[in-house]
């Protein structure tokens, strides 16, 4: 493919915005972390339910008020899931989100669906919204927690695992995740175009087997010597965070693929010029917080 100087000059600057912004949002403050995300959540479910249409003509003529409610609880539970993050000076504003939230869930987009046009969406469409809530508000509420450093307690012994979370917990654990990703995409293709020679999935035909296991072992070692030198944080911690990181984003990487090859599209959207949309863009960051969240969980406590 010959070189194109303005596809580019397009692509360069639209990845020195997108880092920039992504940068601010992540290091500024909770509420600017909790902005960043908000538009990411909302992003991935316009997306997602393009997508979906394409795949199941069914799905798209669900009703407007279902995508309103189910993508607005899951943004309710990104409050909820925030801890004291978006404190105010006197007031705890996910106390309400916590309480509110449950009374959404009871009041399903299908109940308003039912009440406002006198039909239900087909039992496959609720299983492909229930899929999407799982997929981006879940992953994104997940973020919200480890953001908020609310998965772990502060008082943990001296030299303990979840005592070593405390050096990278808040925005820097997020950081290590993006990171992690960031640099095995990176790795992966630079590894890929020099020894690639077998494929790794019929999905993404242009992924080798030698790029995604170098890509992960490279970004490991990048983000585990970096962490422990910029953060201090603990190096077994690093290791496992970055590893799971880079792992579980490919996977999501390939389940994004899928989905666009499915609905028979390039780009999930184009809200970034020569870099494809927001599922384009995150779609390794949703199915790697999960996995993060739940080693954390289990073993961080």
């Amino acid at each position: 493919m010959a070189f194109n100087k303005e596809v580019f000059r397009t692509r360069a600057l639209t990845a020195v915005i997108f880092a920039i912004v992504m940068l601010t949002g992540l290091l500024w403050n909770g509420w600017s972390f909790f902005i960043l995300f908000s538009i990411v959540h909302f992003g991935c479910w316009h997306e997602y339910r393009k997508l979906m249409s394409l795949i199941d003509p069914a799905y798209a003529v669900v009703g407007e008020d279902h995508f309103t409610w189910i993508s607005v609880t899951g943004w309710i539970g990104m409050i909820a899931a925030s801890g004291q993050l978006l404190d105010l000076e006197v007031f705890r504003i996910n106390e309400p989100a916590r309480l509110l939230l449950p009374l959404i869930i009871w009041a399903l987009p299908t109940v308003v669906g039912h009440l406002i046009r006198g039909h239900l969406p087909s039992a496959r469409s609720l299983i492909i919204s229930l899929a999407g809530s799982l997929y981006i508000s879940g992953s994104m509420m997940m973020l919200m927690h480890l953001r908020s450093g609310s998965a772990w307690g502060a008082s943990e012994p001296a030299g303990s695992m979840a005592s070593g979370l405390g050096h990278i917990f808040g925005y820097t654990l997020p950081l290590v995740i993006i990171s992690s990703i960031w640099i095995n995409d990176t790795m992966a293709y630079l590894v890929g175009s020099f020894i690639g020679k077998t494929p790794l999935s019929p999905i993404s035909p242009k992924k080798t087997w030698e790029g995604t296991i170098g890509g992960v072992i490279l970004s490991t070692l990048m983000v585990t010597i970096g962490g422990s030198m910029l953060f201090h944080g603990d190096t077994t911690l690093l290791l496992a965070v970055s590893s799971i990181s880079a792992v579980a984003g490919t996977f999501g990487d390939l389940l994004e693929s899928k989905l666009k090859r499915l609905a028979g599209v390039k780009d999930s959207g184009s809200f970034m010029p020569g870099h494809g949309g927001f599922l384009d863009r995150f779609d390794s960051l949703l199915l790697a917080v999960p996995f993060v969240w739940i080693f954390c969980i289990l073993f961080m406590r």
